[in-house]
């Protein structure tokens, strides 16, 4: 696998950063995650807007200036045979002596990666979920790498025979540990705003899209926990997943057990979307 670290190309097993980098003793750097389709990263632009957006929130201002993103993803994309996969991104503050205050004058650590596609990723799969008190902070709208509270509830929810964790806060279903949530209720649509209390994935915003253009009626505003377990259906989106459909929570069937037909509507459209993504016809 060929990486690129600090404006070098090298194979993976020669990538070597600082012990001190504060990214390995804080967890003081941000990441993106985009997904490629055809050799075509998904949203390219999007993405990127998000990740300078987190440097930004960090207080890394100016350094995601000096990263040439474009000509990185595109050697990275080169290397998917293929063509289908993942391009991961991350950016941390650096190498310093440890303290919690900013360093001065510190060079970022800037680390990317190609993955190839998982084959399984949109074949429509059932996920089961479990509800969750959501144990993290108040700035989810940042793609910190600090995930050891996403780590924990994804735990969680497989040592109950489950797939993922879907996060309660205040008796709101704001999102999952690794999603963002979608339940459906009367043939209308249910997720939480883009706010600081949620990820605003790129998935969600396409599905949004896709469900404007299909007619869907869409309210964002996060479900309660009684709406949720009570609604005709309930599915996730996320980079990985995709578009995946919820048919068990806490071990009790969503609807009637199966996926619903506004998922199955979506989903449709989603694998469309990414074909004409593929051949150039959508970004």
């Amino acid at each position: 696998m060929l990486v690129y670290l600090n404006g070098d190309w090298m194979p993976a097993e020669s990538a070597r950063v600082s012990a001190f980098d504060r990214g390995f003793i804080f967890g003081d750097g941000v990441y993106e995650v985009i997904p490629v389709y055809g050799h075509r990263p998904f949203r390219e632009a999007a993405h990127l807007a998000r990740l300078a957006d987190s440097m930004a929130a960090v207080g890394m201002v100016g350094q995601q200036f000096a990263i040439r993103w474009p000509a990185i993803l595109a050697r990275l994309t080169d290397t998917l045979r293929s063509g289908d996969g993942s391009l991961y991104l991350q950016v941390t503050r650096g190498s310093a002596p440890r303290q919690h205050a900013f360093p001065a004058n510190a060079p970022p650590t800037v680390f990317a990666y190609a993955r190839p596609g998982d084959p399984t990723a949109g074949a429509g799969f059932e996920v089961a979920a479990i509800l969750c008190d959501d144990i993290r902070w108040g700035r989810c709208d940042i793609k910190t790498t600090s995930l050891i509270a996403n780590v924990l509830l994804v735990q969680e929810a497989l040592s109950r025979g489950a797939d993922e964790a879907l996060l309660v806060r205040d008796d709101r279903v704001n999102e999952g540990a690794v999603s963002n949530v979608f339940a459906v209720s009367a043939g209308r649509l249910l997720t939480a705003p883009r706010d600081r209390l949620i990820l605003g994935c790129i998935t969600r915003d396409v599905v949004l899209e896709l469900a404007a253009e299909l007619g869907i009626a869409v309210e964002e505003r996060a479900p309660s926990r009684a709406e949720l377990v009570g609604a005709d259906e309930v599915f996730i989106t996320s980079s990985g997943r995709e578009v995946a459909a919820v048919t068990r929570i806490d071990g009790a069937p969503v609807g009637s057990g199966v996926p619903g037909s506004v998922f199955c509507r979506l989903h449709t459209a989603f694998q469309i979307f990414k074909e004409e993504v593929r051949m150039g016809k959508r970004v």
